[in-house]
């Protein structure tokens, strides 16, 4: 399965020039826990997240709709592309201690966010998925069964 099947449609993005305000404003509309800021090529400029607006926003005494949100993003970016998989997604995020990865395409343009949530999502559905498939074979094979 591609990481982009992962990710949640539309990608939760906004433009480089926004206010703090309206990348909050997105997550909460978007029920998501992180934004894309991207440039005017469609090309991740950085991510904002919950952490930021904990860590860097929310004590700070700032009016979030009069700071940008170029100023409290996170600029050094780690992204995926459509080659990566799941399960190197899911170990870059964990030793980086990230919830969230964009996925670009071979230009460097947004194809999506994938989130922790997202992949343990899924894996929680192929398990389930095993120990259905495994629980049928046992009950067939049960005495007094054909």
């Amino acid at each position: 399965m591609s990481i982009l099947q992962l990710c949640d449609q539309p990608t939760a993005t906004v433009a480089l020039g926004a206010t703090c305000a309206e990348a909050i404003q997105t997550m909460l509309d978007r029920r998501v826990g992180a934004v894309c800021i991207v440039d005017g090529n469609g090309r991740p400029a950085g991510i904002f997240t919950e952490r930021d607006v904990l860590r860097k926003l929310a004590l700070s005494g700032l009016d979030p709709h009069q700071v940008m949100v170029r100023d409290y993003m996170t600029s050094n970016l780690d992204l995926a592309t459509l080659k990566t998989t799941p399960g190197e997604a899911f170990a870059a995020m964990i030793h980086t201690h990230y919830r969230h990865l964009p996925v670009v395409n071979d230009n460097g343009v947004l194809l999506g966010i994938l989130s922790i949530r997202n992949l343990l999502q899924s894996k929680i559905d192929e398990l389930t998925q095993q120990l259905d498939s495994i629980e049928i074979a046992m009950s067939n094979d049960a005495p007094g069964g054909d």
